[in-house]
């Protein structure tokens, strides 16, 4: 199975996705349809089970639209059988140098890690792959996202960006502002800017991307931003929040001022 958002980053694009939270595949054909690349369907913090992801997969690939999965650990049993569904890229929560190498361990197959075999899976059109040749094209497709939310990961990024398989470095803003002591900064501020501007220094010196979030505010000129330095792709924060922003503009019409409302 191609992985669309390798291809692209490797093309230069710019790539823009949004987490999953809603267990929806029809909010999965909406973002494909409005041009969306990926979407990290979301088990560490969202209700959704092996059951569910495994029809959000099959909505993402019908959709053309890159699945990728947070796991809520590094546990090489879900990440295999999520893997075996045909996701493309896992997301490692709270990452760390040894979480990162436990994750390659379990993502790859042999000889780059020591992920199980078995041909009666989806990612390999259940029986039907020559083996070898499929076990080659996974190992090349699939990549490890780690999402950076600590002080530690932070000051050790440069040993995480080296790992064979970590090919996106993922910039989580809302836990990192707490790590460093600025809750809910932005990047505007200048603890937040100058971690930001370190990892993409490292990561470009290694050929490798950085993707972050800008929450659920659609603010393009804040997102264009942050593109600007350097970032490859960005998540916009879970589906849910974003229709909440949205509902909340709706419901203000119900108290806004009719010159307010004409403003709009």
């Amino acid at each position: 199975m191609e992985n669309a958002v390798r291809r692209k980053l490797k093309q230069g694009e710019t790539v823009m996705g949004m987490m999953h939270f809603t267990a929806s595949p029809m909010l999965l054909e909406v973002m494909a349809a409005a041009g969306l690349d990926f979407a990290i369907i979301d088990m560490e913090h969202s209700p959704i089970d092996l059951g569910s992801a495994a029809h959000l997969v099959r909505a993402a690939d019908a959709a053309n639209l890159t699945p990728f999965l947070r796991v809520p650990d590094v546990d090489p049993g879900l990440i295999k059988k999520v893997l075996n569904l045909g996701v493309r890229g896992i997301v490692i929560p709270h990452a760390t140098v040894d979480r990162c190498k436990a994750a390659v361990e379990a993502c790859f197959y042999p000889p780059r890690g020591d992920r199980g075999s078995c041909p009666a899976v989806r990612s390999a059109r259940y029986g039907q792959a020559d083996w070898d040749r499929h076990m080659g094209e996974i190992n090349n497709e699939t990549v490890i996202v780690p999402l950076i939310e600590d002080k530690e990961a932070l000051d050790r990024i440069e040993e995480i960006v080296k790992l064979d398989g970590v090919d996106i470095i993922f910039l989580g803003p809302f836990d990192l502002s707490v790590a460093l002591g600025v809750p809910k900064a932005t990047f505007d501020h200048p603890l937040m800017a100058a971690a930001l501007e370190r990892v993409v220094a490292i990561a470009s010196r290694h050929d490798k991307y950085v993707m972050t979030s800008v929450g659920d505010l659609i603010d393009t000129g804040y997102a264009r931003k942050i593109l600007a330095k350097g970032v490859r792709m960005i998540s916009y924060s879970a589906d849910a929040l974003v229709f909440l922003t949205a509902c909340q503009r709706i419901a203000a019409l119900k108290t806004a001022e009719p010159s307010a409302v004409a403003a709009e």
